[in-house]
């Protein structure tokens, strides 16, 4: 293949472009090409188990809506993700969050009372005190009696929101389960122990697993878009190794770098190695921003396939 150009005007979509940049030749660009190649193979393969995983910080920007929307349209199976997201996803429906600055000065935000989480000013009543009041409201209303998995617990979450800016709300409504292997980790968790306790009200991972087994021993084919890195990108990635030889589709999106060793910044070709990324599996790494790139990929898709 040749490096071509790409030729734009008011009439190129973003499906297009996405095409194009498949034959730009460098750099992350043609990446990113290829990204939305891989995406547009599993999303319509309805014999491909389609899995997102993302971290919770991306639900604090505007980039919930892209989330919310493709899980609006079922283009995934499910979701695993961190508490952060179910904190940030009560948190802006019922609250709503700042645009601030990477260089704001952070012990003037301390004395204000405002959380700084990159570019995003979060006030401190728009949070804690939030997601509290909705937790309590949950399980006062939910009439939980005993273990619960973290799944269940994101449906009602859902449920009780009732918001379509939501992204639980619409996993809710298209019962896409919701896997948060690191629940405790945030602050519903921490509202889920703190008064669990006095409502009988724990949590049970074993019915999580149970799904997650079966999905993955009954999937003919396995694809992933894994958005960040994290405890929700290795959660998958270990289930995704049973029932078969891992993904047979992956795409990643990070900016971390793999010469710490990290998994958050580990390449598909590592995945291999361990037998969560198949050795046939057609794959790429995007070296970028998620909250420049997922949007573009999810337009594409959105404009490439079905409604």
């Amino acid at each position: 293949m040749y490096v071509e150009d790409l030729k734009l005007g008011r009439e190129v979509s973003a499906a297009q472009l996405l095409s194009m940049m498949r034959s730009m030749g460098g750099f992350m660009g043609m990446h990113v090409g290829q990204a939305f190649e891989i995406l547009k193979e599993m999303i319509w393969d309805e014999k491909c188990l389609r899995a997102l995983s993302f971290t919770g910080n991306l639900v604090a920007t505007g980039l919930r809506g892209v989330i919310a929307e493709l899980l609006r349209r079922k283009l995934f199976d499910i979701v695993v993700t961190t508490c952060g997201a179910l904190d940030h996803d009560i948190a802006r429906t019922r609250s709503s969050y700042r645009q601030g600055s990477f260089d704001a000065d952070d012990w003037q935000l301390a004395e204000k009372n405002i959380h700084r989480l990159g570019s995003v000013f979060i006030e401190q009543e728009s949070y804690g005190v939030v997601i509290e009041r909705e937790v309590r409201a949950l399980l006062d209303e939910h009439g939980f009696d005993g273990p619960v998995s973290s799944h269940r617990l994101c449906w009602a979450i859902g449920e009780r929101l009732g918001s379509e800016s939501s992204f639980l709300f619409w996993c809710w409504r298209n019962k896409i389960p919701v896997f948060v292997p690191g629940i405790y980790d945030g602050a519903v968790g921490y509202q889920l122990w703190l008064q669990g306790r006095e409502k009988n009200v724990s949590l049970d991972y074993s019915e999580d697993m149970n799904l997650l087994n079966e999905y993955m021993w009954n999937a003919e084919r396995k694809g992933g878009l894994v958005v960040g890195g994290g405890i929700s990108k290795h959660h998958l990635l270990w289930w995704s190794q049973f029932g078969g030889e891992g993904l047979d589709m992956a795409v990643y999106i990070t900016a971390a770098d793999e010469y710490d060793g990290s998994l958050s910044g580990a390449r598909p070709r590592e995945a291999v190695s361990w037998h969560k990324v198949s050795p046939r599996a057609k794959h790429v790494f995007v070296k970028a921003d998620a909250t420049v790139v997922l949007p573009l990929l999810a337009l594409g898709l959105i404009q490439s396939g079905k409604d």
